[in-house]
């Protein structure tokens, strides 16, 4: 009886705890409408506060840059505040210069809309929109990489840059009771502006790519919203360097496939990095490519290549291989896509070898 008295009273303080947390957050979250004034008085917004600012944008159909989906990240979705966003937060500060700092920039997936906010947005924003695509096909590329082709409604298509990427919005699943988005690279060429590919790996407990993997089937819908990022083809140059591990192989099949297309004099080199060759995909076709077009040059490499691999190819890291078969920066533009780790070793090579910081470009996922 004791023991029952005591488990009661443990109970009853437990819930009366949880309902004064639950009340708590209902009354001190409650900041009622807030207004976002945007670009000084060119566009105002009423929301209901208490969301981030990134997601008060989003529904609101202005959809900034995030490839990490809000969780500070990626420090790609920074907009100026002028108002109302209150103390810059620990979170911010890795991704904000010192000028940026003082000129008011902050992460808006960091900002809570508590009150009236005065913010600046680059106009070419407000051309980023959301898509309602289908499936059209789902295939296995490795046993931890998928590509999925989406289809945009038939009246509908969409223009973009090869190199941009777009975001994906998952539905809930399982015990994933809210949508989510992330960013994945278009693996297409720009000239097929009816569907969209995308080549997605799975991370494990990573909530979008398990919804992918595990949830997404042919036929099914998918929200996106895009083009973003400025990841594309400058080619004020002779020679492109291309570089690319894992699922970072997307946006340089688009650029490889689009100065291809257009018949562009350049002479591409693209070193694709993996560790055995069960992570290697897409070989035959880069193989193709390389013997229908002299100025296409792919070189594939593991860096731990296992004895039944029976791998004939480049070995080592891909930075080892990128050092050995590029001489130097003379008229090159270099690409990158892959791990941060993978991009901050490339451009030590990089470096090395001469190329200028305004002769890189990468995105890092």
């Amino acid at each position: 009886m004791e023991i029952l008295t005591t488990v009661l009273s443990v109970s009853l303080i437990s819930g009366g705890l949880a309902l004064i947390i639950v009340m708590s957050e209902h009354f001190l979250n409650n900041y009622g409408e807030c207004r976002l004034d945007i670009n000084k008085g060119e566009k105002q917004l009423t929301v209901n506060g208490g969301s981030s600012l990134l997601a008060s944008l989003s529904e609101h159909k202005i959809y900034l840059p995030s490839a990490c989906g809000g969780k500070a990240t990626c420090g790609l979705c920074k907009v100026q505040v002028l108002e109302g966003a209150g103390p810059i937060l620990p979170t911010e500060i890795p991704y904000l210069s010192k000028e940026e700092i003082e000129q008011g920039y902050r992460l808006s997936c960091q900002v809570k809309v508590k009150t009236n906010i005065a913010l600046l947005i680059p106009e070419e924003l407000f051309n980023i929109r959301a898509y309602q695509t289908t499936v059209d096909r789902i295939d296995k590329l490795t046993h931890d990489i998928k590509g999925i082709r989406l289809r945009l409604p038939d009246d509908e298509e969409m223009s973009f840059k090869a190199g941009q990427y777009v975001q994906l919005h998952t539905k809930p699943y399982g015990k994933v009771k809210d949508s989510v988005f992330r960013a994945y690279s278009i693996a297409s060429v720009p000239s097929e502006r009816k569907e969209v590919e995308l080549i997605i790996r799975l991370v494990p407990e990573g909530i979008c790519t398990t919804y992918v993997h595990e949830h997404l089937s042919e036929g099914d819908p998918v929200m996106i919203s895009g083009p973003y990022g400025d990841f594309y083809l400058r080619g004020n140059c002779s020679e492109l360097v291309m570089i690319a591990g894992g699922s970072g192989l997307a946006p340089i099949r688009s650029i490889i496939y689009d100065v291809l297309e257009k018949g562009l004099d350049l002479k591409m080199n693209f070193f694709f990095g993996a560790v055995t060759k069960k992570d290697l995909y897409y070989l035959d076709e880069f193989a193709g490519l390389a013997a229908r077009n002299g100025n296409f040059i792919f070189i594939p490499a593991l860096s731990a290549p296992r004895p039944e691999d029976e791998w004939e190819g480049e070995t080592g890291l891909i930075t080892e291989v990128v050092d050995r078969f590029v001489e130097n920066a003379d008229d090159k533009e270099a690409y990158l896509c892959g791990s941060p780790g993978m991009i901050n070793a490339c451009l030590n090579v990089l470096g090395n070898k001469g190329f200028d910081q305004d002769k890189i470009f990468y995105d890092k996922f």
